[in-house]
């Protein structure tokens, strides 16, 4: 179909759209009727509506709330940026790599029946430095002389509405009809329009074979018919007894979020489609605020007590050689109970000891990734062939017995046998705590590889499946007149210089980090920020430490989220 007669057949305004009641909150509902009224206005009077928007105050432009016109072809008609009013923005993305303008216009075209929809993506507010989640709404619109246009508004929050999902699902659905199986990869791309703050979508064969799932991708080609959730809820049955019974709908069930090992209660929207003739089961959900979560059958160990555990098991791999091994293997024992347990390699990452895995004995752990493509063997390696011999890694890993990758946090040590020879043992905990020792560790090892390679270490520093990036933590690094040269966590700021910058509530976070590094050569600070894309302050606490690189000083720096 062409552009022009997919444009004709949604050209009004009130054409079938989500309706304002259907959104559960009011901003939204308000946001939804200010776009609709905006379209109405441009069916009407057409370019002369733009002049009206423009005006600072009114009811289309004030504080955070704007409305935008986008042409089909992406150029910026109307923003209260200069920088991006009257040029293609086509190829604008977001922080993380996301289309902006190619999915607002996505969102008001891809579905025949539907001139509007729903995009997501992370944007600074007017005038600010953080991005932050924005979700934003946008109407096809035909003005008169068969103009058309995409007018939208957006809004700052981490909320997904129940109607996001369903526009998340319908818009799916049409991907998968008209595209087929070449949409799977949009479905999958973690930059692309169906991966939102913690929402997804995923897609199910009728026999409940799961097709897609980007949060878990260890579950694709696996038959969950019989998964059962921790209630004992076989939530794939019945989503699939509900499709070909009604088509679509809601259900409700425990699930984890991304990264994590507990459930959380979900309720999921889930749609029958067709993908290359054949039925499937397309559907995304949303974790419900204040929902009930699964409480853990076992205690976990705090960072400092796994630290403990590995250093008196390194200590007894020191006296005993590999004798030990027989105590590390005693379940019930302190080396191996619940979840936690201890793993011994060679020093080339080769495993000599798994306690409940005793198949992983003899393989090359530096050839295993987890499901974010972070090399764990080499990790492994990496810490404890540091200068202290010990060190943090985080990665994404399944419980023993369980299915759903989670944050893993593990502590190694090098130990020397009687023999002479070196070996690293380890363990690890799923879904530990932050504590301050993953901050400096990770400080540390980054101001370390500076003090080597200079500038020439900032690209691993970056990189997003490497040591220096996990959970929600991020190692940045300052010139000392306040350059940003380094930030994986907000790399909008990188080449900026940030001197000036205040926390959010006024304190001059930059100098009082520049002035503790200089003149303390290290040292804790708290502040206010944002967490990534987040909307909610949080109090966080960072570590800055001075490194000198040849002739330049450099201030490193990572922090720790708290949770009041």
């Amino acid at each position: 179909m062409s552009m022009q007669s997919l444009l004709d057949t949604r050209s009004h305004p009130t054409a079938a759209v989500l309706t304002e009641e259907e959104y559960e909150h009011q901003d939204t509902r308000a946001l939804v009727a200010l776009v609709d009224d905006a379209a109405e206005l441009i069916h009407t009077k057409g370019e002369a509506a733009f002049q009206e928007f423009r005006v600072a105050g009114s009811r289309w432009c004030t504080g955070e709330t704007y409305v935008f016109v986008l042409d089909v072809h992406g150029n910026m008609l109307v923003h209260p940026d200069p920088a991006l009013n009257g040029r293609n923005q086509m190829a604008l993305v977001d922080i993380g790599g996301r289309p902006v303008v190619r999915g607002l216009i996505d969102a008001a075209t891809t579905s025949l029946n539907r001139p509007s929809g729903w995009h997501h993506y992370q944007w600074p507010v007017p005038g600010g430095l953080l991005p932050r989640w924005k979700s934003s709404y946008v109407r096809l619109v035909q003005a008169p002389g068969n103009w058309n246009f995409i007018v939208g508004s957006g809004m700052y929050n981490d909320r997904m509405e129940r109607a996001f999902v369903m526009d998340l699902v319908t818009h799916a659905v049409a991907e998968l009809e008209r595209s087929g199986g070449a949409a799977l990869a949009t479905l999958r791309d973690p930059k692309g329009p169906y991966r939102v703050k913690d929402a997804y979508v995923f897609v199910d064969t009728m026999d409940g074979v799961e097709i897609v799932n980007p949060a878990f991708p260890n579950l694709e080609g696996r038959k969950l018919f019989d998964l059962a959730d921790v209630q004992g809820r076989y939530l794939v049955r019945e989503m699939l007894a509900l499709v070909r019974e009604r088509g679509s709908g809601w259900i409700e069930y425990m699930w984890p979020k991304p990264g994590d090992c507990v459930s959380t209660r979900k309720s999921a929207y889930v749609h029958r489609a067709t993908l290359d003739g054949q039925p499937v089961l397309v559907g995304c959900g949303v974790y419900l605020a204040d929902a009930p979560r699964e409480t853990r059958s076992h205690a976990m160990l705090t960072a400092p007590e796994l630290m403990a555990l590995v250093r008196d098991g390194a200590a007894l791999l020191e006296r005993e050689g590999e004798a030990a091994y027989r105590e590390f293997a005693k379940l019930g024992s302190r080396w191996y109970n619940g979840g936690t347990y201890v793993f011994v390699t060679k020093a080339d990452g080769t495993a000599t000891f798994h306690a409940p895995d005793p198949a992983m004995v003899g393989r090359d752990l530096t050839r295993i990734n987890d499901v974010l493509g972070r090399p764990i063997g080499r990790m492994i390696v990496e810490a404890g062939a540091g200068p202290t011999g010990e060190g943090w890694l985080h990665y994404m890993y399944p419980e023993p017995g369980g299915i759903f990758p989670a944050w893993k946090s593990t502590f190694v040590r090098r130990a020397i046998l009687p023999d002479g020879e070196a070996r690293l043992i380890g363990s690890g905990v799923t879904h530990m705590q932050m504590d301050k020792s993953f901050i400096e560790d990770v400080v540390e090892r980054a101001a370390a590889l500076i003090a080597v390679e200079g500038t020439d270490a900032f690209p691993r520093l970056r990189d997003r499946t490497g040591p220096f990036v996990f959970m929600d933590t991020y190692v940045f690094v300052l010139a000392p007149d306040g350059t940003e040269l380094v930030n994986a966590g907000q790399p909008s700021l990188e080449g900026k210089n940030l001197m000036d910058v205040k926390d959010l509530q006024g304190k001059p976070l930059i100098r009082e980090e520049i002035f503790a590094a200089m003149q303390q050569g290290s040292a804790w600070l708290e502040y206010t920020w944002f967490r990534p894309g987040s909307n909610e302050p949080a109090r966080k606490q960072t570590y800055v430490r001075r490194v000198q690189a040849g002739k330049e000083a450099y201030i490193i720096g990572s922090g720790i989220y708290l949770t009041d």
